[in-house]
């Protein structure tokens, strides 16, 4: 008989935040959470797929193994870089 884990997923666009509970078998990936959140089907015109993730803040590879309690979380492109952003912010007098 296998354990079930509980783990987060999160995902944040610029209109939206979402966190999903997602419960999963002992030995699963990042994958396998990210199958099983349905997260994609929320977020057809994003390629989930594609997506870097991380657990916690740490960039991880897809294939890592998930434990009880951890917080999965995809990283969308930035729309821009923040220097440049902060660079234009001041152009036009505002920090």
């Amino acid at each position: 008989m296998t354990d079930s884990l509980t783990v987060e997923l999160v995902l944040a666009t610029a209109e939206k935040q979402v966190l999903v509970a997602v419960i999963v078998d002992e030995g699963a990936s990042v994958a396998d959470v990210i199958a099983a959140s349905g997260i994609q089907s929320r977020f057809p015109c994003l390629e989930i797929g594609t997506m870097p993730a991380g657990i916690w803040g740490k960039p991880v590879p897809k294939d890592r193994i998930v434990r009880h309690g951890d917080r999965v979380e995809l990283y969308r492109p930035l729309e821009m870089d923040p220097r440049k952003a902060r660079r234009q912010r001041a152009r036009a007098g505002k920090t």
